[in-house]
């Protein structure tokens, strides 16, 4: 998961303001207690971060793979 992948995924979940409240302020404890915007500036990989957030915010499963994604383009 690239970083734009991420940033869509947070949109799409939470929408665009409560997004960056969540990886501003949600400290996630499977990430050593960090916040998301802490352990991606750290280094943390954005799909882990992603996981992280899904499993701390009781995100559905099925939304927590294939998010963030850009549509495929239509075959013409």
């Amino acid at each position: 998961m690239r970083r734009s992948e991420f940033n869509l995924a947070m949109a799409t979940e939470f929408g665009p303001a409560y997004a960056a409240v969540v990886q501003a302020d949600l400290v996630l404890t499977a990430l050593g207690n960090r916040t998301a915007a802490q352990a991606l500036a750290d280094g943390v990989q954005p799909r882990e971060v992603w996981l992280a957030i899904c499993a701390e915010t009781d995100v559905p499963r099925e939304r927590w793979y294939g998010v963030g994604l850009p549509k495929p383009a239509s075959a013409s």
